[in-house]
């Protein structure tokens, strides 16, 4: 084992510390996450059309994993490992890098978008929930005091286009798809934060993740008689390349860190920031309109966000 290999296992194995306050580097964390997913839903848009969902998100995919093993390899990480730890890599793939990108491209075909917004951010709640479950962690009433804050203000920010749209079967389709997304991606983070407890290196462990999650996806698509057409349109390239190195790679390798450093519970609470994110480049992009009620829900995240970074 190298002297990088070694102490990448030792950070990791370190006790989260999911009750102090952020540092410099959880700020600077938290802010690439919500910067990258942030701007990954303009990209997300112009991936829909020509090429089916699941084959874009396994393209977008099958690159994030090729520059993920070069990171591996360059850095002189960690490559190879045991049977048994594979079969954890494959998991993670399956709920972090395939299930939660694929329910959620096809639950974009019968939601709007700020009810997907929405449903998304329910992964904060669920992250509470399973890393009581399975990482045996304590219930933090701030947390989830932060967690309703932000639900209730994105519920009101994105409440007229939610009421618009009405419920009708369609809408209940893409409700039960997005909610197993959040769950798949909250499920993923408990594979993700229970391997860096291990001591597995992060890098290398989504390298793994995202190569099984993509190969998941390309038999999904397979299997489904999909075809593996692709868009030669600059639009649709510029947004793979992006998704794939920027809201892949920098911005996955980014989150399991924060989630590693201050736990899931409240790593989580990107799911609610990041969608803010979206809104103000839709302002400038799109001419979204500003309203007092998604003002008010807008100070409703922004207090949950504080609450979530404060000490006790």
């Amino acid at each position: 084992m190298t002297a990088t290999q070694a102490g990448e296992k030792a950070r990791a194995a370190a006790k989260v510390d999911s009750g102090s306050g952020f540092g410099r580097l959880d700020y600077a964390l938290y802010a690439a996450v919500i910067l990258f997913w942030g701007t990954s839903w303009i990209g997300i848009r112009y991936q829909l059309g020509v090429v089916p969902p699941s084959v874009s998100v396994a393209y977008r995919f099958i690159i994030a994993a090729l520059i993920m093993f070069a990171w591996v390899i360059v850095s002189r990480r960690q490559l190879r490992f045991p049977l048994a730890q594979h079969g954890i890599f494959l998991v993670m793939g399956l709920f972090l890098f395939s299930t939660n990108f694929a329910l959620f491209y096809y639950a974009g075909q019968y939601l709007v978008t700020g009810l997907l917004a929405l449903i998304f951010s329910t992964a904060v709640l669920m992250n509470m929930i399973n890393s009581m479950i399975f990482l045996g962690e304590p219930a933090r009433p701030r947390v989830i005091l932060a967690g309703l804050l932000g639900f209730c203000g994105l519920a009101t920010i994105f409440w007229p286009q939610i009421a618009a749209r009405g419920f009708d079967a369609g809408t209940a389709i893409g409700l039960v798809l997005g909610l197993g997304g959040a769950l798949s991606f909250s499920l993923g983070n408990m594979v993700s934060a229970s391997q860096q407890r291990r001591g597995v290196p992060m890098v290398s462990s989504t390298a793994w993740g995202m190569a099984y999650g993509s190969l998941l996806l390309v038999l999904y698509a397979l299997l489904a008689g999909e075809a593996f057409t692709f868009d030669l349109r600059p639009s649709y390239v510029f947004s793979l390349v992006w998704l794939a190195i920027f809201a892949s790679v920098i911005a996955f390798a980014t989150y399991l860190t924060l989630l590693r450093r201050i736990g899931p519970a409240r790593a989580g609470y990107v799911t609610v920031v990041f969608p803010l994110l979206a809104l103000l480049i839709s302002t400038f992009v799109e001419g979204y309109q500003w309203t007092v009620p998604a003002i008010a829900g807008l100070a409703m995240v922004l207090a949950g966000n504080v609450v979530v970074m404060r000490r006790h």
